[in-house]
């Protein structure tokens, strides 16, 4: 439940906070807040991060934010009666004023470590008081503490000059209990020039064991760099630091590489083979299309099947509900039932800790490993994409979990691609879509997303849904009766595509030895004997990508009877890059005096390949792509980015893009840019009424460097696609046989009131929406699926010109594809068909059957029509539920979120609302003409 909404409405101005929270459960956010005006700026809205005081053996759950009043910062401490949804629901417990006598230091041991999984133990210091906090693993903490360490360096740094005097912090006495450190904080917080003095010398003298004792903890280089700031605080911090750490992401996350990340990053991910070695772990994937049954059996023959506990494991499940409300709303009471069923079924000879799970709809993807290794997991992030009805129903598309372990990248995916034997085109579109659409945010802001080929290990697993074409189901029952696997895999959709290189370049699949996993009756090993007798298919694949991989085996589950699928399992052995921490230390040193050489004599210098480009012809939802590629003909490393223009919000115009964005270029180095042009519906309405024009000019700006300029210019074709309805009808030709004049000219008539009843007659509805839902309603009446299978792409395109152009009396294309062209064109509507204005009415009266159709016949006349004309369209669907397996509680969630969009992001209850208003007009008949009055004049 994300609460900080709630919160920061009823907060004021002035006082920043990044929240870190309490709460392990599902209940992700916990909202901070105090009686006193602080305004929360969440670092990420819709996660938090546990908190757990431990003092004298007591454990408490803490709330702790950091809170800035312009450049001063203090830790705020508050215990919590329940969830957090209202100030009422916190006590300030403490405030500890981040001063020059604050210190936060890592004190978790390898031993803990392997108790707890991934927690971490820290301690606050503040004079003589001091505090021991555990935060859970993952990237916020290490978000919340950088930000922390961030806060004590800039007080060091500007010591003694300018000192922090917390005068604001005096309204809190009233409501905090922790008076004594609140009363120190104030007055006290300076130390003289000679107690400095004192600490320095301090410092000196017990540096080297400090060192010795902190090395047996997680966060030595975090104390090390702190205390190396205290004694000496400089601007050349880097040149005179020693870190030793145990991965490169520690590192780069530490405060002091602010100064010349740029330079130093390049470098040492350019040599990590001077300083790494491999060494394999091993990874058990799995995958598993439950069609949405409840766990019956123990899967421990699946998960366990190994001799020896596997390091990691990848468990993926497709179609786990097959509900409707988890395909609309994206909630089912299955993930903690299958998720516990995992966590019996896992190896019994290792403990392993859960690291993340993410789910979209039925697809879910579960990763737990060996607690003795968690210490060495970082910067985990979860992504998902929905490759569904209008390229976002999560009833496909996939689920991915990115991670780095000691200093490999890797990424895994679980997919659920498109149905059907002769539909692999749309599946290819899906594995495309999902490589494209997924990137991963990096914990350094100043970084690009990263998407899933850019990892050095990639694991692909899911059912991928490819089939055996071109043999008869007895055929192919017959072979696999004598075992003839190879000649069923020359005929297997996937492997036909990978060696046409169309999809999953550089992947590897091992070899299959095991019969098809797809698809059985449910609860035996029998083919399938319903009607449509479904050929047997190796659906469900686990694939890989990049280098020291080898696989242990392939194998298929054939005693799981719980699914009309059988699991499949891989157990891969996979070299990982290892810190060797000597040759670590020796690099980075070399690095640093490298670029103490060269930096203060060299200005960073690029060349482009190209600075004007032009794109032709671009259409809507058609991507358009060139590349620029910018070499480093410099004497440095430099840092490239894309910076926005004056008085701009952005680096660029909305439909347009550069990836990446920004990044690093070692010297001698290119890297290519890709400019992707791509208009969609929030682009479309300016474009097309000629509001706006495919022009821009990108700023690559170099870190201590110039400026490059490139122009970006093109031609858009109009598309009835992202036109308003009132325009559409007053066009009596294909828009594209339109003077761009004259459709400015009609876009401007269409929203003012005046218009001349002889010269224009508009109309009744749009001749576009005329073309689809005539086509839908001779071709698609029994048509399965409808709505709820995508159409190619491909097949869009077409559609979307014949439309614009008029070429073709008959729409092309599959009955899918038409389908998705009709709901992809409602919501490219820049004014929806019930208007925004009446939004919240349509809200108020949902339940009111009688009132929602009142509200209907107060809409402007156009809008009114089409309304009319399409829910009359539907209840004629209805009619053949029996072949297309439609009913109200598919259609009315689908066109009610089209047909009465919200003005702003719509909550869950707002959803149900307007579902519940659509569903009076598929209940009952409405009073207008019939559909088949309803044509265009």
């Amino acid at each position: 439940m994300d609460q900080s909404v709630a919160i920061q409405e009823t907060l004021a101005k002035g006082e920043n906070c990044t929240i870190v929270s309490s709460q392990r459960s599902s209940e992700a956010v916990i909202a901070l807040q105090t009686r006193i005006s602080v305004q929360i700026i969440l670092s990420s809205p819709t996660h938090a991060v546990e908190c757990v005081s431990l003092l004298n053996d007591v454990r408490e759950s803490k709330l702790i934010g950091l809170v800035q009043q312009n450049n001063e910062h203090a830790l705020f401490i508050y215990s919590h009666r329940r969830m957090a949804i209202t100030g009422d629901d916190v006590t300030l417990d403490e405030i500890i004023p981040i001063s020059y006598d604050f210190s936060v230091v890592e004190v978790s041991s390898p031993d803990e470590l392997a108790v707890v999984g991934a927690d971490t133990r820290v301690r606050v210091t503040f004079f003589e008081e001091k505090l021991e906090l555990k935060l859970p693993f993952g990237s916020h903490t290490r978000l919340f503490l950088s930000k922390v360490n961030r806060a004590w360096s800039d007080v060091c740094e500007q010591y003694p000059k300018q000192e922090p005097k917390f005068d604001w912090l005096t309204k809190y006495r009233k409501v905090s209990k922790g008076a004594r450190s609140l009363r120190k904080s104030i007055g006290a917080t300076t130390v003289k020039m000679s107690q400095m003095k004192k600490l320095e010398r301090a410092h000196a003298a017990n540096s080297s064991g400090q060192k010795k004792e902190d090395e047996r903890t997680r966060g030595d280089g975090v104390h090390e760099s702190q205390e190396r700031v205290k004694s000496e605080v400089r601007d050349d911090l880097i040149r005179n630091s020693q870190p030793i750490l145990s991965n490169k992401s520690q590192m780069l996350g530490m405060p002091q590489f602010g100064l010349r990340d740029n330079l130093i990053k390049c470098e040492l991910l350019k040599n990590e083979d001077a300083y790494t070695y491999i060494k394999n772990y091993s990874f058990f994937l799995g995958t598993y299309n439950v069609n949405g049954q409840n766990p019956k059996e123990s899967l421990s023959p699946w998960l366990a099947s190994t001799d020896t506990p596997p390091d990691f494991y990848l468990v993926g499940f497709q179609e786990l509900d097959l509900s409707k409300e988890a395909f609309l709303f994206n909630d089912t009471p299955k993930e903690p039932e299958w998720m516990l069923a995992v966590y019996k079924g896992l190896h019994p000879d290792a403990k392993y800790a859960l690291v993340k799970l993410v789910r979209l709809v039925g697809i879910m993807l579960l990763f737990y490993v060996k607690a003795e290794h968690a210490a060495h997991i970082s910067e985990v992030e979860a992504e998902t994409v929905g490759t569904g009805v209008m390229g976002r129903m999560g009833n496909k598309g996939a689920v991915a979990i990115r991670f780095q372990f000691h200093n490999s990248d890797i990424c895994v995916v679980n997919s659920h691609l498109a149905a059907h034997t002769d539909e692999f085109e749309r599946r290819n579109q899906d594995f495309k879509d999902i490589c494209r659409r997924t990137q991963f945010s990096q914990d350094d802001p100043t970084l690009p997303a990263l998407t899933i080929m850019k990892h050095n290990v990639v694991l692909w697993l899911g059912d991928l849904n490819y089939r055996i074409s071109d043999l008869e189901v007895d055929h192919v029952k017959d072979l696999i009766a004598k075992k003839d696997f190879e000649t069923l895999y020359n005929n297997d959709q996937l492997k036909r595509q990978m060696d046409e290189e169309v999809v999953f370049v550089g992947f590897t699949e091992g070899e299959i030895d095991f019969q098809p996993t797809y698809k059985y009756d449910t609860g035996s090993d029998h083919w399938d004997t319903s009607e449509k007798c479904r050929v047997p298919a190796w659906c469900d694949r686990i694939l890989w990508r990049g280098k020291n991989i080898k696989q242990l085996h392939y194998q298929s589950h054939m005693t799981l009877k719980t699914s009309d699928h059988k699991p499949v399992s891989s157990l891969l052995e996979i070299g990982i890059k290892v810190v060797n921490e000597e040759s670590y230390k020796r690099t980075f040193e070399e690095i640093v005096r490298h670029i103490d050489r060269l930096e203060n004599d060299c200005i960073p210098s690029v060349s482009l390949s190209q600075i004007e480009f032009l794109f032709q012809d671009v259409k809507f939802m058609q991507h358009q792509a060139k590349t620029v590629t910018v070499y480093n003909d410099g004497q440095v490393p430099c840092q490239f980015e894309f910076i926005p223009k004056l008085d701009e919000p952005a680096y660029c115009k909305p439909w347009l893009t550069a990836n990446p964005a920004k990044g690093f270029l070692a010297q001698g180095a290119s890297v290519d840019i890709d400019l992707e042009v791509f208009v969609n519906r929030s682009t479309a309405p300016e474009l097309n009424s000629g509001q706006q024009q495919l022009e821009d000019i990108l700023v690559l700006h170099l870190e201590r460097g110039k400026d490059y300029f490139i122009s970006i210019t093109g031609n858009y074709l109009p598309s009835c696609f992202g036109s308003s309805l009132s325009t559409l009808c007053l066009l009596r030709e294909p828009i594209q046989d339109m003077p761009l004049e004259t459709i400015r000219e009609l876009s401007m008539k269409s929203n003012s009131e005046v218009s001349n009843p002889e010269t224009d007659k508009p109309q009744e509805i749009p001749k576009e929406i005329w073309m689809m839902v005539d086509h839908l309603f001779r071709y698609a009446k029994k048509q399965e699926d409808l709505f709820q299978q995508p159409g190619l792409r491909s097949d869009f395109e077409e559609i979307r010109d014949c439309l614009d152009t008029g070429s073709l009396d008959t729409l092309p294309g599959s009955n899918h594809s038409v389908a998705e062209a009709l709901l992809l064109f409602l919501d490219a509507l820049p004014e929806p068909v019930i208007p925004f204005s009446f939004y919240p009415q349509c809200l108020d009266c949902c339940s009111d059957g009688i009132h929602c159709r009142q509200i209907i016949s107060m809409l402007p006349q156009r809008h009114k029509n089409v309304f009319n004309y399409l829910t009359a369209f539907l209840q004629e669907m209805l009619k053949y539920s029996t072949h297309n397996r439609l009913d109200v509680n598919i259609l009315a969630p689908i066109f009610a979120g089209l047909l009465l969009r919200s003005p702003t992001k719509q909550d869950l209850t707002e959803k149900r609302k307007v579902k519940e208003f659509f569903q009076h007009f598929l209940v009952q008949m409405p009073s207008d003409r019939d559909i088949h009055d309803k044509l265009p004049e």
